[in-house]
């Protein structure tokens, strides 16, 4: 055997690059072959084009950016590819997907009675609010009406839920612009009502504690003077907040005709919450298809005008005031009763005797191992999520677990707004942009 015969075939780094398969993220990125239809979304000019764009400059003068996933203001892990002209941003793709969790599928594999376990953890900024959703879904195909004072908690934990969640919202808005004692304020007020939650739920976060049937207990003793506490001390501290940001002229300039969506663009896009009525639009599912009973309680839908990031801010801020009223109206108005249907096929016993009979003991454990099966069909249930419509569409086949599950998460859909807002923006403004959406990315990847 020659020398030569004996020389490996070896490939030594730097010298060759090898073959290179590109991966899912890679694909997502922006091609050379985009449809028209496709482009059009990108460069956000579906609906109008509110800005004059220049056909003509050489690829050579704009250059593609990564922002994200590991960046603190994209509220998660969210990627953004811009293509930039200068400071100019021409053109925006998001990029989700690095936060996947299955929960949909994982729903197929636990009962009714589990899955407001695994709802809970989508929207980690509003849990309640999803507990609500596919509660009200497996309670309409059971047909069954959960008592009163079972719907009137549910209003109360998810106001007080809405009001937390948009704290979060005006405190991360203002870390990004610069208003770093918003951050303070915001998480400080927060953790009052988390400290109530705690005492209720026995968790600060991802509850489980609106379940098919009720709620998984009652009140606490005292929850009245926790209650009036928060309602005592939050509209004094919101208004610290509008002395603070509210005509502050950097605030206002950094907010103002910031990554603006008109009421056209955003009914097309499907957005809803307070990104869809700072736009102008007067829609909420609690005004429009109410639900738990809150169509009996007093209250007002905020709506701005510019579809701006100020009219974002402001329509969260008078948000929470309203949810307030909506909070004080419950506690005062409480029902009696009890606290979940008294449908032995969903609810178990009560504790109590569980200690005294053995077949109370069976029927718990079966409940909690086996589940309740639900008759076959579908149904779609949505509610005022801080972030927009939230819904539940879920299928049964008859057995103890769902068939499918499918949740329309209101980030998800409102994400689509980001090349709208930020086309043809400064690319400082993209920060408070994204924070002006309140995204939560587990809400969208799911």
């Amino acid at each position: 055997m020659t020398a030569e015969e004996k020389t490996l075939d070896i490939w030594v780094a730097g010298t060759e690059e090898p073959e290179f398969s590109p991966t899912d993220e890679g694909e997502q990125e922006f091609s050379d072959s985009e449809s028209e239809d496709r482009l059009a979304d990108q460069y956000g000019r579906v609906i109008d084009d509110d800005y004059v764009f220049d056909d003509e400059v050489a690829d050579d003068e704009r250059m593609v950016v990564n922002m994200g996933p590991q960046h603190p203001s994209t509220h998660g892990v969210l990627r953004l590819q811009l293509e930039m002209e200068g400071e100019v941003i021409r053109r925006t793709k998001p990029i989700i997907g690095y936060l996947h969790t299955g929960m949909e599928k994982t729903a197929e594999q636990l009962t009714f009675s589990q899955g407001p376990t695994n709802v809970t953890r989508m929207d980690y900024l509003a849990p309640l609010h999803g507990e609500l959703a596919y509660s009200l879904a497996v309670e309409r195909l059971l047909d069954v009406e959960v008592p009163p004072r079972a719907a009137a908690i549910r209003i109360l934990m998810t106001e007080l839920n809405r009001v937390s969640s948009h704290l979060v919202a005006l405190a991360t808005n203002g870390m990004d612009i610069g208003a770093l004692s918003m951050m303070i304020y915001g998480f400080r007020e927060r953790e009052s009502i988390l400290a109530f939650f705690e005492k209720t739920t026995g968790l600060r976060m991802n509850h489980n504690f609106i379940r098919p049937g009720g709620v998984a207990a009652d009140l606490p003793p005292g929850w009245k003077d926790d209650v009036s506490a928060i309602l005592k001390d939050m509209p004094e501290r919101m208004e610290q907040y509008d002395d603070l940001l509210r005509n502050n002229p950097i605030w206002l300039a950094r907010t103002e005709g910031v990554g603006v969506i008109t009421a056209e663009e955003a009914t097309a896009y499907s957005i809803t919450g307070p990104a869809l009525r700072a736009t102008g639009v007067d829609w909420d599912i609690r005004k429009a298809f109410p639900y738990s009973g809150i169509d009996q309680y007093e209250f007002d839908v905020p709506v701005g005008e510019n579809g701006d990031v100020y009219d974002r801010y402001r329509v969260r801020v008078e948000e929470m005031h309203e949810s307030l009223k909506i909070v004080e109206q419950v506690m005062d108005s409480m029902p009696k009763g009890d606290y979940r249907v008294g449908d032995r096929k969903i609810t178990p016993p009560p504790r109590a005797r569980i200690d005294e009979s053995m077949e109370a003991l069976i029927h718990h454990f079966k409940l909690f191992t086996e589940g309740f099966k639900v008759p076959a069909g579908e149904t779609y249930v949505a509610v005022e999520s801080p972030r927009g419509e939230l819904g539940c569409y879920l299928v049964s086949d008859g057995n103890a677990t769902p068939y499918r599950m499918h949740t329309r998460a209101p980030s998800f859909y409102n994400l689509q707004a980001l090349p709208i807002a930020m086309g043809d923006s400064l690319v400082a403004d993209t920060i408070a942009t994204i924070a002006s959406m309140d995204p939560v990315m587990g809400d969208v990847d799911r």
